[in-house]
């Protein structure tokens, strides 16, 4: 039989397109995804768990008619294609899954702009291939009969359900607690496939506002357990910076590797590599944010409690009631709060959940003078940033909390010639390579800031809290980064990679190097104790760095933590110092304690339970 004479059938063409969408599914969650594979049945079920949603989603081109609509067929190609490909991009740079909460906040995340195009790959190209295919053969069965029988559309739908059904009982065969550990999204997307996980998240996108309706005061019975068990001892720094002003800067997508590094022979952070020699300096803190990044460093900052393993709570929840740094300031001292960003106040909607926290002005875009000149990436650069912030500083009311968001050294990592002060990298990323400039360029910008701040008389009667918001490197990059540092492949590097460098200055006091693992949830309660302030009855999930126990995990959203003896990741449980393979059994009492207060954390945001112990100004 001849090309001419060979007949494409539309039954033909629909199981095509569904093995094609099966196949580069699989492909893409073994290769894009990097999925953690454990075992042969953890293979088993990324093969075969996408078949099941697959079948009935294009399943939607034949069901309400007599024939196979190949226009419906192609959307929905390009839908589930375009799902797929917005999963990989996201997992490149995030090492995450996209949430319909991300969705409704695309702006936030960068849109289509650079940050997009260096995560693409000319490879990508491949994903929709088939769709070229199906629409090419198109032409062929159009004058051709087209009926799709009854008989196999009920036997379709009847196989493609109860596949989908038993394919999802595997999965919680697999991993019993998966819903009840939902924010575990990379276990979700192992054990029920991508597109099941994305129909399960659109349900949970339904919870803030059920859980809300329902909550009442008794619900808090739980918190208030948990604080009454919680205890933070008192040290002989209690109260050392009382009635200073607090200057937080928030140094974007730093990480600790950074510090008293070197990239051909020159430093990264030769200032603050200086300032941690008279400052307290933390350098076994963790990124703990999830999809917000800096919105969630802000956010457990101001309120000790967890972010959303989802979207980010200054997007989802920022008319909710808090108990806020600024509102614990503002009752001890009469503090005047500020936040500065050079970015539109509109962005991750700061605006409204800067108004709810209690901070006074949020000096945003509108207040800078912004030009082609004076901004790269993102936004205005630091130095000029820095530099008009210190003008606004000088009208505030003392005593005063000033955060300051820096904006220069976001990925990915771009910078002009004349404005990079040491040589980039010599790896085989060029991001990891640019990251070092832009760092270099972040730490001569708060060198800069210190010094104006001395030269108008606000250094002195000030503490200084600096700390790096997220991550910058991702896992798609930690080869390279590897490579700079000289380290030896280990599963536990992702994480010793997540540290981010915590330093507290107060102008006279001496410097101290604290090596006890702790997050950025630990920095309020860190900040109130120098300040002098108790807080026994402010709900907190954060612990005073200066007391904290090394043995209380460091807990990530996607139910992973580390201690000072253990590192749970990727659901393996791992020695902390050698990276030795252990019994998950060995870290299970503290990832019982990882579960209670995500979900402690989880209650009281999307059930809003602060309004029943709060209330606001």
């Amino acid at each position: 039989m001849t090309m001419k004479e060979t007949r494409v059938t539309p039954k033909l063409l629909f199981l095509f397109a569904c093995t094609c969408m099966w196949l580069k599914t699989v492909i893409v969650s073994f290769i894009g995804f990097d999925i953690a594979i454990h075992s042969w049945f953890d293979a088993l079920l990324l093969i075969v768990n996408p078949i099941g949603s697959l079948l009935l989603l294009i399943g939607f081109s034949i069901y309400f008619t007599k024939r196979l609509h190949m226009k419906w067929l192609l959307v929905i190609m390009l839908f589930i294609t375009g799902l797929l490909y917005g999963d990989l991009l996201y997992y490149r740079f995030y090492i995450d899954f996209v949430t319909v909460s991300i969705l409704f906040q695309f702006k936030n995340v960068g849109g289509i702009g650079p940050s997009t195009f260096e995560l693409m790959q000319v490879w990508d190209l491949l994903l929709f291939v088939d769709v070229l295919i199906i629409a090419l053969f198109t032409k062929k069965i159009i004058n051709q009969p087209n009926e799709i029988s009854a008989r196999f559309k009920k036997r379709f739908i009847g196989f493609s359900t109860l596949l989908l059904i038993l394919l999802a009982g595997l999965g919680w065969l697999r991993s019993p607690y998966l819903f009840s550990a939902s924010f575990n999204r990379e276990l979700m997307v192992k054990s029920i496939g991508p597109y099941n996980y994305h129909l399960y998240d659109i349900a949970m996108g339904l919870r803030p506002t059920i859980d809300r309706a329902v909550a009442t005061h008794v619900d808090t019975a739980k918190i208030e357990e948990y604080m009454a068990s919680k205890k933070d001892d008192t040290t002989d720094l209690f109260g050392i910076a009382k009635g200073k002003n607090v200057v937080l800067i928030s140094m974007e997508s730093t990480q600790n590797f950074v510090i008293n590094r070197k990239v051909n022979d020159r430093e990264i952070t030769p200032f603050l590599n200086d300032l941690i020699k008279e400052s307290f300096y933390f350098n076994q803190i963790y990124d703990q944010t999830a999809q917000g990044k800096t919105s969630d460093s802000e956010f457990m900052i101001d309120t000790s409690l967890y972010p959303l393993s989802g979207g980010s709570v200054f997007v989802r929840r920022p008319g909710n009631t808090f108990t806020s740094l600024q509102r614990l300031l503002r009752e001890n001292g009469q503090y005047y709060s500020a936040s500065f960003h050079g970015n539109d106040a509109s962005f991750w909607n700061r605006e409204k959940m800067y108004e709810n926290l209690g901070y006074d002005r949020f000096f945003s875009k509108q207040d800078y003078v912004v030009t082609d000149e004076n901004s790269v990436n993102y936004g205005i650069k630091d130095i000029p940033f820095f530099e008009q912030s210190v003008e606004l500083m000088k009208t505030m009311p003392e005593p005063y909390l000033a955060k300051l968001i820096t904006l220069t050294n976001h990925f990915p990592f771009l910078l002009d010639e004349t404005d990079q002060l040491i040589a980039m990298g010599n790896t085989d990323e060029d991001v990891v390579n640019r990251y070092v400039t832009t760092v270099r360029y972040q730490d001569e910008a708060i060198k800069r800031l210190f010094q104006t701040l001395k030269d108008h008389g606000m250094y002195e009667d000030t503490i200084f809290v600096l700390y790096g918001d997220h991550y910058g490197i991702s896992k798609k990059y930690e080869v390279a980064l590897s490579q700079m540092l000289g380290d030896e492949y280990s599963p536990i590097n992702h994480i010793q990679y997540r540290q981010v460098p915590v330093i507290i200055h107060i102008p006279g006091e001496g410097g101290k190097t604290i090596s006890v693992p702790g997050g950025e949830i630990d920095i309020r309660p860190t900040l109130l104790h120098l300040l002098g302030i108790k807080t026994e009855h402010a709900i907190s999930f954060g612990h005073n760095l200066f007391t904290r126990s090394p043995n209380h995990p460091v807990i990530f959203r996607d139910g992973g933590f580390v201690n000072d003896t253990y590192i749970f990741q990727d659901g393996v449980c791992y020695r902390k110092g050698s990276g030795e393979q252990l019994n998950n059994a060995t870290c299970e009492p503290y990832r019982q304690t990882v579960y209670d207060e995500l979900g402690l954390s989880d209650e009281i945001i999307f059930g809003d339970l602060l309004r029943f112990t709060s209330t606001k100004d």
